[in-house]
């Protein structure tokens, strides 16, 4: 048999074993779901991901908070400057009306001398007020809520097929690079047995 028609037989046999590996690898990441018991050689085999399902959950978690979206991130962007002064002028206006309100059965004249005392207390006192309640609420929510637990519990809750789907379509083309470099790794190393088995022909 001519050597260039060995040499490319061997690279595209080794192109295929590369391709199909990597693809086999890939799969394997995920599937079996529900472990598979092999009796006589007490061997069990899983999946990479469900085997280690809420260690990855709890790494992901970590990465997101410290990383990638922290709690002061979350009150920064829900909250802002234009939302606060929103608040304080629906607070003051409130505060007003309340006033008003208990005032009826004050006379005119003594409602209309209180009435600028009155409304410069709520502007002094309202804004300060708000700021300290804001640093309450911002260290109770703090206290309250944590974005790594929340994320853990999230992954943790998710169907394992359904996270199959997810990381596929997230990593789809990735995953696509890699079962190619499989048969390009996998041709090269074919052709590099060819040009061995020629040289020692």
């Amino acid at each position: 048999m001519n050597s260039l028609v060995i040499v490319f037989l061997l690279a595209v046999v080794g192109g295929v074993i590369g391709w199909v590996t990597n693809i086999l690898a890939i799969k394997l990441m995920f599937r079996p779901i529900n472990p598979i018991k092999i009796p006589l050689i007490n061997l069990e085999i899983i999946g990479l991901i469900p085997k280690r399902k809420n260690e990855i959950a709890h790494n992901i978690g970590e990465v997101v908070a410290k990383e990638l979206l922290s709690i002061d991130d979350v009150i920064k962007n829900a909250i802002t400057e234009e939302d606060k002064v929103i608040f304080s002028q629906l607070v003051k206006n409130k505060i007003r009306n309340l006033v008003a309100g208990k005032m009826d059965f004050v006379p005119a004249p003594f409602r209309i001398m209180v009435q600028g005392p009155i409304d410069n207390i709520i502007e002094e006192e309202v804004d300060g007020a708000l700021k300290e309640m804001e640093s309450e609420a911002v260290n109770h929510i703090k206290d309250k809520v944590d974005i790594k637990e929340m994320v853990e519990e999230k992954i943790n809750e998710l169907d394992l097929q359904e996270l199959e789907r997810i990381i596929i379509n997230v990593a789809k083309k990735e995953l696509k690079h890699i079962e190619v470099l499989g048969f390009i790794l996998g041709a090269a190393i074919g052709i590099v047995q060819g040009l061995v088995v020629m040289l020692f022909k």
